[in-house]
């Protein structure tokens, strides 16, 4: 175990609630925040303190609506934020098992979208719209903050944008209609827990709130697409089309829309 007084500084509340408990660092996301697990907690440090105090709003609204992190404790300094909560039982829906059966992933993903959907978005804390989220992607270009070497391969360059810049002004002038439900706002495998085939529960929720359901459809697809095609793991299953998630769901893709959240994704 890391020794924690040398290496990580943490909250005296916080402190005082792990104590000397054997932890393990989670590598897996690209957020850049470090992540340590414990057996029954999770200890989430965040250089984003606004991002973080959306995200412990947001559960806190979420308790008794859907399968959540528990907050235990949340302290901030002037760079960072500590979030201690509850840990999710089950495995990632990305977890070998479920890659190896496809149709037992898609039923457990169409349901966890539709549980999210079916929540009352009344007094929902946290607004999520094209007005916030394309305010919050303008920030992401205007200060240079746009991982170019980690999106898609036809999104810049011969054949696609020849920069943020002009894919932003292409999404602001291009927006669709928007149709609110509550959003995951990153509803990608490894953040959707499943059990037995079925959900029990969600994480990451920093960009959850009232947001578009395309959204969440355009992300749980391209997730989908990667984690089967070899982009993430670099195993490939053969014979799966990410199409299946359409089928589940009871719903006709809507192109235009799924291609434009991938899109707005890449700012992020």
């Amino acid at each position: 175990m890391p020794e924690r007084e040398e290496k990580l500084y943490l909250p005296e509340k916080i402190e005082n609630l792990i104590k000397d408990k054997p932890y393990t660092l989670d590598n897996i996301g690209m957020s850049g925040n470090t992540v340590l697990l414990f057996e029954d907690m999770v200890l989430k440090i965040e250089n984003d303190v606004v991002s973080a105090e959306e995200q412990v709003k947001i559960m806190r609204w979420l308790e008794g609506k859907l399968p959540v992190p528990q907050v235990l404790a949340y302290e901030e300094t002037e760079e960072k934020a500590y979030l201690l909560m509850s840990k999710i039982g089950g495995k990632m829906s990305c977890d070998t098992y479920y890659l190896e059966h496809p149709h037992e992933l898609l039923e457990a993903l169409a349901c966890g979208l539709k549980m999210l959907w079916q929540v009352d978005v009344t007094g929902c804390p946290c607004v999520r719209d094209l007005d916030v989220v394309l305010r919050e992607a303008r920030a992401q270009v205007e200060n240079g903050l746009v991982d170019v070497d980690n999106v898609e391969p036809e999104t810049f360059g011969e054949g696609g944008f020849e920069s943020p810049k002009h894919l932003l002004e292409y999404l602001e002038s291009h927006r669709p209609t928007f149709e609110p439900v509550l959003s995951h706002g990153d509803d990608c495998l490894p953040n959707v827990f499943l059990e037995d085939g079925q959900v029990k529960g969600f994480i990451d929720l920093g960009r959850a709130g009232i947001g578009d359901k395309w959204n969440d459809i355009a992300l749980c697809y391209r997730s989908l697409k990667h984690n089967f095609d070899g982009t993430y793991g670099g195993k490939v299953y053969e014979d799966f089309n990410p199409d299946m998630l359409f089928e589940k769901l009871g719903i006709e893709p809507d192109w235009d829309k799924i291609n434009y959240y991938l899109l707005l994704d890449e700012l992020f």
